[in-house]
């Protein structure tokens, strides 16, 4: 069963500061007056109560323990005392971040790629953290990289003919929440909150990178060709309904096709095209 955090209220440490101070001074004034056998003890009890004075920082928290059996954890700022005995494990309640290394993994479609994450995170239960794992930060460390690793092997890293399926590129929002629960999901038992978590770093592995860069190259002229031929299309249609419609010219079938394949051609060149002007008829 999981130890979870127990709060713990220690007495306040400027009031036995005072007993400490009036103990020992009390005790020094009896070994001036010469009393010596009364004074020593008086000293070892001070500093027996003064053992159990420790300072708790802002967002930081002391894990009590006595001979191995926890005893609470306390929280409250400032200086405090408990049982001198109890020993005490400090632990950060300060957001922290994480940034992995580069690691080189397969995505869905068996591609290598590199990816890295940065984890924002902090110790919510102290308990979980300091008695379930050995070592909370290198958990946090070992079990984010361990996700990452997980993600990138579900998702594809650029869209894939399903539109459903995020993509470790393309959908940055949907990929950064699923991270950010996997590594949740790893670190519940170490008392750890994952605040957030996101890709810091997405690229082909060097020994594909020319050749994926070379299709997505392609992909982009394929597209871009796609919507000019579509538009050319349109301002062709465009123009033969309006000469129709004006009466400005009448035009056969095979005139109609010429003009079609000059207007395309205009429209769809990546290079000026040069005019001709032709001094003869129409079908000269």
């Amino acid at each position: 069963m999981a130890q979870r955090e127990i709060e713990a209220k220690p007495v306040s440490g400027y009031l036995m500061l005072v007993v400490v101070l009036a103990v020992a001074l009390l005790s020094l004034w009896l070994f001036v007056s010469g009393r010596p056998p009364i004074a020593i003890p008086g000293f070892l009890i001070a500093g027996f109560i003064a053992a159990g004075l420790f300072l708790v920082n802002p967002n930081e928290a002391k894990v009590l323990q006595l001979f191995g059996r926890y005893m609470g954890t306390a929280k409250e700022a400032g200086l405090r005392w408990a049982n001198p005995l109890y020993s005490k494990s400090k632990v950060s309640l300060r957001v922290r971040n994480f940034e992995s290394g580069k690691l080189k993994v397969n995505d869905n479609s068996g591609s290598p790629i590199e990816i890295a994450t940065i984890v924002v995170w902090r110790v919510v239960d102290t308990a979980e953290a300091v008695f379930e794992v050995d070592d909370y930060e290198e958990f946090v460390t070992i079990q984010s990289e361990s996700a990452l690793r997980n993600l990138a092997t579900t998702y594809p890293y650029e869209p894939s003919g399903d539109e459903a399926t995020p993509s470790l590129r393309s959908d940055p929002a949907a990929i950064a929440d699923a991270l950010r629960s996997e590594i949740q999901a790893r670190l519940e038992t170490a008392g750890v909150e994952v605040i957030e978590a996101r890709i810091s770093h997405l690229a082909y592995s060097p020994e594909i990178a020319g050749a994926m860069l070379r299709r997505q190259q392609a992909s982009a002229i394929i597209s871009a060709r796609e919507q000019i031929v579509a538009g050319a299309v349109g301002m062709v249609q465009l123009a033969l309904a309006q000469l129709e419609s004006e009466n400005i010219v009448e035009l056969d079938d095979e005139r109609k096709a010429a003009m079609v394949s000059n207007l395309l051609v205009v429209l769809c060149s990546d290079q000026e095209t040069q005019p001709v002007v032709n001094t003869g008829t129409l079908y000269s």
